[in-house]
């Protein structure tokens, strides 16, 4: 029962405390019963949203900050809270107009307000009006490394290599421990060929740093090439170790099951969102299969040299990695056609050896010389 005693701030205070320990449920049952009480309060509907948001419950949290504005047209979070949901409804410029609403009445100075809608802004694609929130947001805090690095990921996209390894330094200058920044701009080092300055940002991390393993595998190949350390150097097994838990996390069969189910007869990709960015390619590697057992030969970016028939050259591939030399070459195509993915948006197939190769050469990640 809701107690008659209680504020409005003191449920929201309440819910806000459940909220930021994830106990987004609990926080809503307060929220709820704050309501009963105050069914007036904007500032308990704009906490019900948040709640929902988290959630992605995106209908329900648009509700309750509708309702907020309707009861106070300028609740700034509210704004910001609605724009993020309307992206999510695909409604960017409704989302565009909510934001701006929030910066004429007078919140560029606010950092995580700016900052929230920059953000949202550039998870839904739309980098070049997330960069300008970004902006405002370093303008008026020139002191915020998290401001700097995220203006650094938005100049990335938008093709500015110079700009975002500017901010992105100037994100590290203002907060060394930014491991994400440091991250990402080994990575930019890393694909621009700058293999020593790459490694310099990826040595300065620590393995649960890492929240996926493109930056591991890179350390690693780097440490390997560039200080000739040997696969089993003690100095790589922390590494080593880390890149297991990842594959400790990922049922391997499911996530194979889930790439072939991708997949239609032809070798075309379901998902019609992802026929541009895929069609030309499966239809090119469909017409270069041909199930010959004549001798192949591949190189590494690394270096390495494999020769043999593709299913040779694979399970050469795996047993030369540590982390999957004990398991099964359908596991380990699986999960490296994963890690190609993240690293350059175009996939491959990892139904077998041939198909596996042929992408991987396609994507850029080896060279086949025969």
């Amino acid at each position: 029962m809701s107690d008659p005693f209680l504020g409005s701030e003191d449920f929201a205070e309440r819910a806000h405390q459940l909220y930021n320990e994830g106990r987004y449920d609990d926080a809503m049952q307060v929220l709820r019963e704050g309501l009963e009480v105050y069914p007036f309060s904007a500032e308990l509907h704009v906490g019900m949203a948040y709640a929902y948001l988290a959630l992605e419950e995106f209908a329900w949290a648009r509700r309750s900050f509708e309702e907020a504005l309707g009861l106070d047209p300028e609740h700034e979070d509210a704004l910001v809270g609605l724009g993020e949901v309307l992206l999510r409804f695909g409604q960017h410029a409704e989302a565009l107009r909510a934001f701006e609403q929030v910066l004429v009445l007078g919140f560029r100075d606010d950092h995580d307000l700016v900052l929230q809608a920059g953000r949202a802004l550039f998870r839904e694609g739309a980098t070049a009006a997330a960069r300008r929130f970004f902006l405002i947001t370093v303008e008026a805090h020139p002191e915020s490394s998290e401001a700097a690095a995220c203006l650094g990921y938005a100049e990335h996209r938008l093709g500015d290599e110079e700009a975002a390894v500017r901010w992105l330094r100037r994100a590290l200058e203002l907060d060394a421990r930014h491991v994400e920044a440091r991250i990402y701009l080994g990575n930019l080092f890393y694909d621009r060929g700058e293999f020593e300055a790459a490694l310099y940002h990826f040595d300065r991390t620590h393995p649960e740093d890492h929240v996926d393993e493109l930056a591991i595998w890179r350390l690693l190949e780097l440490k390997k090439s560039i200080y000739r350390l040997q696969q089993d150097d003690p100095e790589l097994k922390v590494w080593s170790d880390r890149l297991a838990e990842f594959a400790a996390d990922t049922d391997a069969i499911d996530q194979l099951l889930g790439d072939i189910e991708a997949l239609q007869a032809d070798g075309t990709v379901r998902d019609p969102l992802q026929l541009e960015l895929f069609g030309t390619l499966l239809i090119e590697l469909e017409g270069m299969r041909h199930r010959s057992t004549a001798p192949h030969r591949v190189t590494t970016r690394n270096g390495m040299s494999y020769s043999g028939t593709w299913e040779e050259i694979v399970l050469q591939m795996k047993e030369d990695d540590p982390v999957w030399a004990e398991r099964s070459l359908q596991s380990y195509m699986a999960h490296m056609a994963r890690r190609g993915a993240a690293e350059t948006g175009l996939m491959i197939s990892p139904t077998d050896a041939e198909a596996f190769v042929l992408g991987s050469a396609a994507a850029g990640l080896l060279r086949i010389v025969r």
